[in-house]
């Protein structure tokens, strides 16, 4: 079974609704537009998940932009979606997987890894002329079964201790701009966590917006590791999204056992005495 990535070719040979295929387009400035798009035109048999209503916890102003729900709540979530036990689950957005990848790592932080990202999401299926449908579809219900992986997620209190000492490696993967601090459209203040270095997720992907062959992509996460084992690194962003996509990078490429900080900078900077720098890496040391 596929546990990262799938080709549009072999989705487009399993559409007999026996895989959960979940649409997951959103617009982090129009929380509406993804449900509007997957009801207009979507993949035959995927049923639709938002990242703000499905995928993300209520906000408290301290916990982060998307915290991860309740697991129970995320395990209902994924049952009322029709994923069982070893139900393949085939995920995608719009096109890089940016929004896809965030529910790939919940599958797997809840034990479920069969699924996997769909290599040049909806942009390459329909540039392909993949058959589509409209309207709302749903699957029968299933128990999902919940088998938590604690060591697979970091909280803001594990995160200052790794500051402190810099057992770990941090990554942040959202652009460099931000990363930098030079400007912040989204977060209460600008920089990054201090001591992190920064990967941004969209060097990952070809211009196509597939993911880069095997080898290329591990050539640039082990540059982005310096040095570093795979399970001493620690993923963050903004708030947890973009962040996943540089761990199914990772998986893709045979780097196993990185963590998510899933707060990432949204909830580290809701709190002005962590630390936190601006400017390049090379700053911070």
């Amino acid at each position: 079974m596929p546990t990262t990535l799938i080709s549009t070719k072999t989705l487009a040979a399993h559409l007999d609704n026996s895989w959960a295929i979940v649409d997951c387009r959103y617009d982090l400035k129009n929380t509406d537009w993804g449900r509007e798009q997957y009801r207009a035109e979507h993949i035959p048999g995927a049923v639709y998940a938002s990242l703000s209503h499905d995928l993300a916890g209520t906000p408290s102003g301290t916990n982060g932009r998307h915290p991860i729900p309740p697991v129970d709540q995320l395990a209902a979530t994924f049952g009322r979606l029709g994923i069982g036990p070893g139900t393949q689950v085939v995920i995608y957005d719009q096109d890089g997987g940016m929004y896809a990848s965030r529910m790939w790592w919940m599958l797997r932080y809840l034990g479920h890894d069969a699924a996997a990202v769909l290599d040049g999401g909806w942009a390459k299926w329909t540039r392909e002329g993949r058959p589509t449908r409209s309207g709302d579809h749903q699957r029968p219900a299933a128990v999902f079964t919940l088998q938590v992986r604690p060591e697979m997620r970091l909280y803001a209190a594990d995160v200052e201790a790794l500051v402190r000492d810099r057992s770990a490696l941090l990554i942040d993967a959202r652009a460099p701009e931000r990363y930098e601090g030079q400007s912040e459209p989204l977060d209460r203040a600008a920089g990054h966590i201090a001591g992190a270095v920064n990967h941004f997720y969209k060097l990952n992907l070809a211009d196509d917006g597939t993911m880069l062959p095997v080898e290329t992509l591990r050539e640039k996460l082990e540059a982005a590791l310096g040095g570093k084992q795979p399970d001493q690194a620690v993923m963050y962003c903004g708030s947890g999204v973009t962040a996943c996509h540089n761990l199914l990078a990772m998986e893709h490429a045979g780097l196993t056992g990185a963590r998510l900080y899933p707060g990432s900078w949204s909830e580290w900077s809701s709190d002005p005495a962590r630390p936190a720098a601006k400017g390049p890496a090379a700053a911070d040391k």
